[in-house]
């Protein structure tokens, strides 16, 4: 049996670049260079590509990318993309739980929820960041965002999704947020390409920064930096609050 986020891809490729939360990718890769001191020899793997708007970026700034997703429909529409645009990127259809790289890459992104906290169980998330880390060299860095667990705590999800909704655009319902699990139970309606409605039972992980904190140490981690994740504006200026739906990540295997 799928599962809502496997059945969520599969027909909505040129709809999801339409959505207002893709539109911060500019700013993005601004801090992801500043992140690599634009040292356009790094190895970079984006997981949980989707439609390939980092690793496209990326790529028209000169960096070597490999752009990993588990589904068919969206690397279609990446490669696509990275054709109308004249970059060459390998995008490889991979399950991020179990991927076959080890020690390649200098630095991994999954940003957007691109993979980890959307899966079904904490073990699975965990499986995700296992493998981001074995994909990195000894001194690799991981870039990464996730739900926000303290956001919940103080605001309504409900009323956030009814802020954030765009006219044509995915639209959340009936959230019910789990205090036990930090889970995040909701509706999600979204418009397919053919311009079909369809509504999917949604599953997804909130995490709090002393839990991102000490998965990251169990995996060899030795510096750990969160922050607040302002669409398409990361900073190391934005200390995390509970305003933030998401949290900024960057861990480095070494001091630093």
């Amino acid at each position: 049996m799928k599962q809502w986020y496997e059945s969520l891809f599969e027909n909505y490729a040129r709809k999801y670049d339409e959505e207002s939360f893709v539109h911060g990718t500019v700013g993005e890769c601004n801090f992801i260079e500043q992140e690599i001191n634009y040292d356009k020899s790094l190895k970079i793997i984006d997981i949980g590509c989707g439609t390939g708007r980092h690793s496209i970026e990326l790529a028209r700034r000169g960096y070597q990318i490999v752009g990993i997703d588990l589904s068919e429909s969206q690397l279609k529409r990446a490669r696509e993309k990275a054709q109308e645009v004249g970059v060459e990127i390998d995008f490889q259809k991979h399950d991020a739980r179990n991927l076959p790289f080890k020690g390649k890459f200098d630095l991994a992104i999954m940003l957007c929820e691109g993979g980890f906290s959307l899966m079904e169980t904490d073990e699975m998330n965990f499986e995700i960041l296992k493998n981001a880390t074995e994909a990195l060299k000894d001194n690799g860095k991981l870039i990464f965002t996730t739900l926000n667990g303290l956001f919940p705590l103080f605001h309504s999800v409900n009323d956030f999704y009814a802020s954030v909704a765009k006219e044509g655009g995915s639209e959340c319902r009936d959230c019910k947020f789990d205090l036990m699990t930090f889970r995040d139970h909701n509706n999600v309606v979204i418009e397919d390409d053919s311009g079909n409605k369809k509504e999917l039972k949604c599953n997804e992980r909130y995490y709090v920064p002393s839990e991102i904190t000490w998965l990251l140490k169990m995996l060899g981690y030795k510096k750990i930096d969160i922050f607040g994740a302002k669409l398409g504006a990361y900073s190391r200026n934005d200390k995390l609050t509970t305003d933030d739906f998401e949290m900024l990540v960057v861990s480095e295997k070494n001091e630093g």
